[in-house]
């Protein structure tokens, strides 16, 4: 959000996905219902509870442009991956997989991102951005992906999480005890 002109520090913010709209537009003297109304026409086609950058510039006059991004590369990563969150050790687990297909198709669609075509840049440019997101996330980039190949590495996955909470708990209940 780009806060108005006479701000001491006019500087971009995206807004916490995870924030209620209300919680913001009424701070800055903008009439929550407009906002709310403005909001869901500009995402009525969307799926409900998908995370959006949303970039609010508020003028002077308490008018406002409402400029709503597509979702974020780790989203699209993570629907891919068909994950809920990436590796807690980036680099030394594998939270997901996801083809060349899908790291092609995601790219199609964020090469349409401001930040990219602001840059010029090129697909190939935009899928390694995304094939580095992955990266990040803990998500393997693979050829092809098979179904059942895929479902094996899930369990298996599973198997492991359930394992490492257990450890946890076990380490945890050790270092208490050990506090008495």
């Amino acid at each position: 959000m780009l806060l108005p002109d006479d701000s001491p520090s006019p500087s971009a913010e995206w807004v916490d996905p995870d924030m209620k709209p209300n919680h913001l537009p009424g701070t800055k003297g903008i009439p929550i219902g407009q906002f709310c109304k403005d909001f869901n026409e500009k995402t009525k086609e969307l799926k409900e509870g998908i995370p959006l950058p949303v970039k609010i510039h508020v003028k002077p006059d308490r008018t406002y442009d409402l400029k709503i991004g597509q979702p974020t590369v780790s989203y699209f990563l993570k629907q891919a991956a068909g994950i809920s969150k990436g590796a807690t050790k980036t680099g030394h687990e594998t939270a997901g997989m996801v083809s060349v297909r899908a790291i092609y198709e995601i790219a199609q669609v964020k090469a349409q991102d401001e930040c990219f075509k602001m840059r010029n840049s090129s697909l190939e440019n935009v899928v390694k951005s995304i094939v580095g997101s992955a990266r990040s996330l803990g998500i393997k980039v693979v050829n092809e992906l098979s179904a059942e190949e895929y479902r094996v590495f899930m369990e298996q996955r599973e198997e492991k999480l359930k394992a490492d909470a257990a450890a946890a708990v076990a380490a945890a209940t050790e270092a208490s005890g050990k506090k008495k």
